[in-house]
């Protein structure tokens, strides 16, 4: 399979409200895409994670709520999981609580048109 037959169109840009997210199905799997933007207006980023909450066993992940919380690492980017309220971290997937609860990141990239898309494994 070459690289350009592995990336995945999910969505325009636009489709998604500001500091939200969106499930996509890439191949077999449930991807939560975010679309993360600063209180100036700046894009900080596309990120895509696993849209299967480990904890709660359900997908939910593109439902919850984007943050940013400081750790002795410095600041992270997260969203909460709607049912647990879990942190999971958007650019690697770790979950801040408990590591057994982290779930997979996946390449995102966002076109010149804005076309978002996700790369399968």
């Amino acid at each position: 399979m070459t690289d350009a037959a592995r990336w995945t169109c999910v969505c325009h840009r636009d489709d998604i409200v500001p500091n939200t997210g969106v499930a996509a199905r890439v191949g077999a799997a449930q991807v939560a895409v975010f679309r993360v933007v600063a209180p100036d207006g700046t894009e900080d980023g596309i990120f895509a994670i696993d849209n299967f909450d480990v904890r709660s066993q359900a997908n939910v992940l593109s439902r919850g709520l984007i943050g940013e919380l400081t750790t002795e690492q410095g600041p992270v980017l997260v969203v909460a999981s709607p049912i647990y309220k879990n942190h999971l971290c958007l650019k690697t997937g770790r979950c801040l609580e408990d590591e057994a609860w982290s779930v997979q990141p996946w390449a995102v990239r966002c076109g010149d048109d804005g076309t978002i898309m996700v790369r399968s494994s």
